[in-house]
């Protein structure tokens, strides 16, 4: 049957439909991850910000062309997530500019439509790559763009541009060695393939509906909260400037003054966070050691007296009520969100100074409105973001373009990374001297990883069979092993050089405390002019990752 126009309702039912086929696909798109570890997310992340935009097209009583593709590029952008996920919501806004003082769409308007999607998606993007979403995306364009000179049926229209996009889609490999290398057609492209289809379906009267209702993950509180819970009162923060001390010693000298101990160094600066019942001896054992600046000493006990007086019920208040009361009574120069994931790595950046954790990392990354709603919870003027994953950096730039604070995103792209910028962090500093010391503490910093193979694949001549330990080192696999300790040492030997000072390890959830601390005597005694330090990171899916400076 001939379609010569798209009205709103139509388009309301394609975005839907095209939101269903995505979910119903998702675990395939998943499945094209270029590495094989279990952290393929790109299907989830463009299905979470497409259903994003359903949500808010659902919300529209008067279901023009206009109103519908401004919702849908709304919601997308408030919900993307990963990079796949902000290209997506930057297509769908550009659709929406297309849409502009139409009524209906007929061939030559939709066309137009999808040319002004794939071009501000480009403009969103720094650095465009060829032989991915965006590249299906333009060719798609131009095919319509040209078709729709001589073809009026939008059906047939649209049947030949699907077409014309498989097509580029296969090719992807060819445009991109890491996709031909890895066997695989780009996951992002296949992702906006399965969007068409669903769209595709309702322009014939055939919606794609859900095979299956996704679950919601219910929502947990932290149990009650009573001042008997805090053993040691004093929340001590402090630097030692021009030191020459030995960080674990200091730490070892510390770890019996107090608990949720953190000690790190960096040049000649030596930053402690520590929770003590007498923050006068922690003090005058640092004096010695070095000049003390930034000395920052809460008694949390008086916090918590204080916050109950203002209304939480004794007994009922939540840590996570708690923390947002105290951050929100005063005005302070600047603040820092961070993204994390293992309960250990968060309270490592708490420690250190991050004002909100988002929980967030390899498959769960945070939306642009998570961020944007952490920013606005942060009574501060300047807001540091640390995204710890380069999948996230995207949507962080995003949330700082939406929001009305000086938001600044350090790209940071790994935990250590992120714990490296925050240790260099000046909560008083200048926001360009502060970005500045940042970013350069990225460089200085390699990361190593340790986690399994999902499946088997060829890779870079490297031969991978479904559960080998796999350990990547900056993002990209270095070795490939069956036993978990002795990767990791191996791993561990390809990163450090005579020049490295600081080996830092995080160990997962999945990893026994006994195999961590045997690791951790393997590499103190191999390493000994190395500070090692050991860390219970509570990570899943990477039973460690590792720190070398």
């Amino acid at each position: 049957m001939e379609l010569l126009n798209i009205d709103g309702q139509l388009l309301y039912r394609m975005m839907i439909s095209g939101a269903n086929c995505l979910e119903n696909n998702k675990a395939a798109v998943n499945a094209l991850n270029v590495f094989p570890v279990p952290d393929g997310d790109t299907g989830t992340n463009m299905s979470m910000t497409m259903t994003s935009a359903v949500r808010e097209i659902q919300k529209v009583k008067n279901k023009t062309i206009e109103e519908i593709a401004d919702s849908a590029a709304t919601g997308s952008l408030m919900g993307a997530r990963g990079n796949s996920g902000v290209i997506l919501s930057q297509i769908l806004r550009g659709f929406a500019k297309g849409t502009k003082g139409k009524k209906e769409l007929n061939a030559k308007n939709l066309a137009a439509a999808l040319k002004e999607g794939a071009s501000t998606a480009y403009k969103a993007v720094m650095k465009p790559t060829e032989g991915t979403i965006l590249t299906v995306a333009r060719e798609s364009a131009d095919k319509a763009l040209e078709l729709s000179k001589n073809i009026n049926d939008i059906n047939v229209l649209m049947d030949k541009v699907l077409a014309h996009a498989e097509a580029v889609l296969n090719k992807t490999p060819d445009m991109l060695l890491v996709l031909k290398k890895a066997g695989v057609v780009d996951a992002g492209g296949k992702g906006l393939i399965c969007i068409y289809k669903g769209m595709i379906d309702a322009l014939k009267g055939s919606d794609i509906e859900l095979i299956d209702t996704p679950e919601i993950k219910e929502e947990t509180t932290a149990g009650p909260f009573i001042e008997e819970d805090i053993e040691f009162g004093y929340c001590t923060e402090f630097i030692i400037k021009n030191t020459k001390a030995d960080v674990e010693d200091l730490r070892d000298k510390l770890s019996s003054m107090g608990d949720s101990l953190i000690v790190v160094g960096a040049g000649d600066i030596i930053k402690v966070h520590v929770h003590t019942n007498d923050p006068g001896l922690v003090l005058t054992h640092a004096l010695v050691l070095g000049e003390l600046s930034k000395i920052k000493i809460d008694n949390m006990r008086e916090q918590h007296r204080s916050i109950l007086e203002e209304g939480i019920e004794d007994g009922h208040g939540t840590r996570d009520e708690i923390a947002q009361s105290e951050e929100t009574s005063s005005r302070k120069k600047a603040g820092v969100i961070t993204v994390a994931m293992g309960e250990g790595i968060s309270s490592i950046f708490t420690d250190l100074g991050a004002d909100k954790v988002i929980e967030g990392g390899q498959t769960m990354n945070p939306s642009t409105e998570d961020i944007l709603n952490a920013i606005n919870a942060i009574n501060a003027g300047d807001i540091y973001i640390l995204p710890n994953n380069s999948n996230i950096v995207l949507a962080a730039r995003q949330a700082a373009e939406l929001s009305d604070k000086n938001t600044i995103v350090i790209p940071s792209k790994s935990i250590p990374q992120g714990i490296a910028a925050l240790t260099v962090f000046n909560p008083e500093g200048d926001p360009k001297d502060n970005e500045n010391e940042m970013v350069s503490s990225l460089e200085a910093v390699k990361t190593g990883q340790v986690t399994y193979a999902v499946r088997n694949t060829s890779f870079d001549d490297k031969e991978i069979t479904e559960g080998d330990i796999l350990g990547l080192v900056d993002g990209k696999i270095n070795i490939i092993g069956k036993d978990i300790l002795q990767l990791t040492e191996s791993l561990i030997a390809s990163m450090v050089t005579d020049s490295d000072e600081l080996i830092t390890i995080f160990y997962g959830k999945e990893v026994e405390e006994d195999l961590a601390n045997e690791l951790l005597e393997k590499i103190r005694e191999k390493y000994e002019d190395c500070d090692v330090q050991m860390y219970e990171g509570g990570q899943p899916l990477y039973y460690f990752i590792i720190s070398v400076e």
